[in-house]
């Protein structure tokens, strides 16, 4: 395999030391070589390599991010990554920087767009779902950005979505549990509306009916319409296109770090909403 363009590792079997996890790839985590060959292409380019100049990096970015892949799938603490990753100081100071300066978030747009064309879409949606999850939150949270959902029992943050009609998410938006949806929504669709123009439909649940759907329209153009749930049927029943939300919300779930909210700002747990989703697509992507 020829070298990768931001770094000098090839394939696992080649820049592991023989016998060690990574170059088995028992992890589930574990970046394969498909996966690399598309998110290497994604990651900016080493200081070294630019006009900036520098030593080369002594960590394999590939190795990086099987690291923050394995933290957020696993949901441990950063001190306790394995030995066989690059150490968690390391680890931390990419993830921090690419939070910072919008590398996370770049990377997450450039997947959902490939991932549209796979599947026969143009890359700019034109409809949207929007929904919330309320998740408890650990100590390491702030007072200030927590807060308790009477609906349900929860004392954390909620993260609000706004996902396509595939379930790739579009925008996500972490308050505190405490905000009403209706209230978040007017954030949530107003970003919605700045970064995708071409979004003129949007469905939501009653917990977004009310004065929003009329603000939506004067101000946005943009059609809010209500999924009510049948009054007819009791119990579990999927609601039309709100389930494709729902389906999201699940996704998120499969990554322990997501389960509950540890992360001290609200930045760094939209930070793991948006790895959670590029480690799905990478893996959808790289499927021959």
């Amino acid at each position: 395999m020829a070298l990768s363009p931001v770094c000098a590792c090839v394939s696992y079997p080649t820049h592991q030391l023989v016998g060690s996890p990574l170059s088995r790839g028992v992890y589930p985590s574990s970046i394969s070589d498909r996966q690399w060959a598309t998110l290497a292409a994604l990651l900016p380019a080493p200081a070294y390599r630019t006009s900036n100049g520098g030593r080369p990096e002594k960590h394999c970015r590939r190795r990086i991010l099987d690291a923050v892949f394995y933290l957020v799938r696993g949901g441990l603490p950063w001190r306790q990554l394995p030995v066989e990753f690059p150490p968690w100081p390391t680890v931390y100071y990419w993830f921090a920087r690419w939070r910072d300066d919008g590398t996370w978030q770049r990377i997450h747009d450039a997947l959902r767009d490939q991932a549209r064309l796979s599947a026969g879409r143009q890359p700019a949606p034109t409809a949207a779902i929007v929904d919330s999850q309320s998740v408890r939150a650990a100590a390491t949270v702030t007072r200030v950005s927590r807060g308790f959902d009477a609906a349900k029992k929860v004392n954390g943050r909620k993260r609000h979505l706004a996902v396509d009609t595939l379930g790739l998410l579009l925008i996500v938006l972490v308050t505190a549990a405490s905000v009403q949806d209706r209230d978040a929504g007017y954030r949530l669709l107003t970003s919605l509306r700045q970064r995708f123009s071409t979004v003129v439909l949007v469905w939501a649940d009653a917990a977004y009916a009310g004065r929003l759907v009329i603000w939506a329209t004067a101000v946005l153009r943009l059609t809010l319409q209500i999924v009510k749930r049948s009054t007819d049927v009791a119990g579990f029943v999927v609601q039309p296109r709100r389930w494709v939300a729902e389906r999201t919300l699940a996704w998120l779930f499969t990554h322990r770090r997501l389960v509950h909210d540890w992360e001290r700002l609200p930045a760094t747990h939209e930070t793991m909403v948006y790895i959670a989703m590029i480690m799905l697509m990478s893996k959808r992507l790289a499927k021959p």
